[in-house]
């Protein structure tokens, strides 16, 4: 069992494959969670250098963009990801047509929105594969939120939460995806957000 202060206080500022591995060393479920967004494949990358077979999450909206779903694909097939796709219980086109589209984040509607689309099938996966670690690529200057985070944390039901890229910035994400020839998506759209820096409540409720 990890130690979460003692893994911060000497690993916080380390390698991302050098926290994988320490997070990895005796996991007996762990998961990474992708939404094959901008520079994602670097998280993949990594997490399968360490663990080749690792279950790999993608909550699905249904509402990606063309060039998401070529680059996942793409992703998929080269490093032979070990996927499982959770998508929403109702349809986009249903959503749509019931509700009149995408609720503003001021919309009343916004709430349950984010809940049938991203929060609910997530949590299905979780509660599916009950895993012990979870590997999360968010990095500390996409949102205020993630700015007080740290690498190692408890998550929910026990597990131990992740986030190895946690102090990357930009420029060493983007190095290392030219350094591996890997797919990037370059038009992304998650329907929960809004704003480039607002959080859709995945990472605050889990």
């Amino acid at each position: 069992m990890i130690d979460i202060a003692k893994a911060n206080q000497e690993l916080s500022k380390a390698d991302p494959l050098a926290i994988i591995e320490r997070a990895l060393d005796g996991a007996s479920r762990p998961i990474v969670s992708t939404n094959f967004g901008p520079h994602e494949a670097v998280i993949l990358h990594m997490a399968t250098q360490v663990k080749p077979d690792i279950q790999v999450i993608w909550a699905d909206s249904g509402y990606n963009t063309r060039d998401t779903y070529l680059v996942a694909e793409r992703l998929i097939e080269s490093l032979k990801l070990n996927i499982e796709v959770y998508t929403p219980k109702m349809t986009t086109m249903r959503w749509d047509c019931a509700h009149g589209g995408i609720p503003e984040v001021d919309d009343e509607r916004h709430a349950k929105f984010t809940e049938l689309f991203k929060l609910e099938p997530f949590s299905r996966a979780m509660a599916d594969k009950k895993p012990d670690v979870w590997l999360t690529a968010v990095r500390s200057e996409q949102t205020d939120f993630r700015q007080d985070m740290e690498v190692f944390a408890n998550g929910p039901s026990g597990m131990l939460k992740v986030a190895p890229l946690l102090h990357w910035r930009e420029q060493e994400m983007l190095a290392y995806l030219q350094k591996h020839d890997l797919a990037n998506v370059t038009i992304y759209f998650d329907p929960t957000k809004g704003l480039a820096k607002r959080e859709c409540g995945l990472h605050t409720k889990l």
